[in-house]
């Protein structure tokens, strides 16, 4: 008898944990932080994550920005997070090192982090999702401009944050791009920081026009700057006398390439971001799949992700929008 009573007690315990087990999978918690709330391009990678999670099923997405695009704010979010005992940190980080320590100290604590579109040193997180390779980023950003200008003139950049690690880089390849001798006679005379704010970045785009009276042409790749520099463009008069280029939301920039302020640009789709970020924190959480360098990762609708040098995945290439499909992805993001 107590044999029996024994066998079904074992039994009791068994079908206990498996269901704690079962409960914990069927809530899994993934954080999506981003730069800063009220930025059109993160809400949209919401949107994505939010797909992802109604397709895999089984997770609560929390989503969380400071007010304003900084490092402490992120910091003291990722803290809460960690209090919190989340499963998972999906960043796009405004700081490449100095969310390392909080993001280390997330996984000591056996939270899954990684980084999307901009990252955060290897340390700091095990996979870096980028939303396209920065050499292509950077290169095509300066062959865009170059047509727009007919390869001559003075350009300027203006960019996000100094401390940006994705924008850096990017500006890095458009300078090596700019060695080429294709554009010998192209000068880039400036490279200014409107801190993703848009006041900022219209008033630095309004200082360029000032400083450089030459001026042919602007790269900004910031959805927040572009849209920025393409209202200081239309209201200094500078339509068709100052080219402008860059990476922008299809529903933030319709109107201006419509009207010629800005002939075409480029973007990933934030949607499918959000959704490969999310997919891709889910995987890590379950140990569907690792985070080591040649691992191809199956992520739902996008398909294969593979995972590259310092754990880098790359997602894919940006978009061209013109006069020609605005409109329509207008209509999406």
């Amino acid at each position: 008898m107590k044999i029996k009573n024994l066998f079904l007690i074992s039994l009791l315990f068994i079908f206990l944990m498996t269901s704690v087990v079962f409960a914990q999978a069927d809530n899994v918690r993934i954080a999506m932080v981003v730069k800063n709330l009220g930025n059109a391009f993160f809400e949209a990678c919401h949107t994505g994550g939010l797909e992802a999670v109604e397709e895999l099923g089984g997770i609560e997405l929390i989503f969380q920005g400071p007010s304003t695009p900084t490092a402490e704010g992120q910091i003291e979010i990722i803290d809460s997070l960690i209090a919190q005992r989340v499963d998972g940190i999906a960043i796009s980080a405004n700081d490449v090192d100095a969310l390392v320590p909080i993001c280390k100290r997330a996984m000591d604590m056996g939270i899954t982090v990684i980084s999307f579109d901009s990252g955060i040193a290897p340390e700091g997180r095990l996979i870096h999702l980028d939303p396209s390779g920065a050499e292509f980023i950077g290169r095509s950003q300066v062959k865009m401009i170059a047509e727009l200008i007919n390869y001559q003139g003075q350009i300027a950049i203006l960019s996000a944050s100094s401390q940006h690690t994705n924008q850096n880089t990017w500006i890095e390849w458009m300078k090596e791009e700019l060695k080429e001798p294709a554009y010998q006679n192209m000068e880039l005379v400036a490279v200014v920081y409107g801190d993703d704010l848009s006041d900022k970045s219209y008033r630095e785009a309004m200082g360029l026009f000032t400083s450089y009276p030459d001026l042919k042409g602007i790269i900004s790749p910031t959805t927040v700057g572009i849209a920025a520099t393409a209202k200081a463009i239309e209201d200094a008069g500078k339509i068709g006398k100052i080219q402008l280029t860059g990476l922008g939301l299809p529903s933030e920039m319709k109107q201006y390439i419509l009207n010629g302020t800005c002939e075409k640009m480029a973007l990933w789709n934030p949607i499918d971001l959000g959704y490969s970020a999310t997919y891709i924190t889910y995987q890590l959480i379950t140990g569907e799949f690792k985070a080591e360098q040649g691992q191809i990762y199956e992520v739902g609708r996008m398909g294969k992700i593979e995972v590259g040098e310092n754990n880098v995945a790359v997602m894919g290439e940006p978009y061209v929008f013109d006069k020609s499909n605005i409109e329509q992805f207008a209509e999406i993001y």
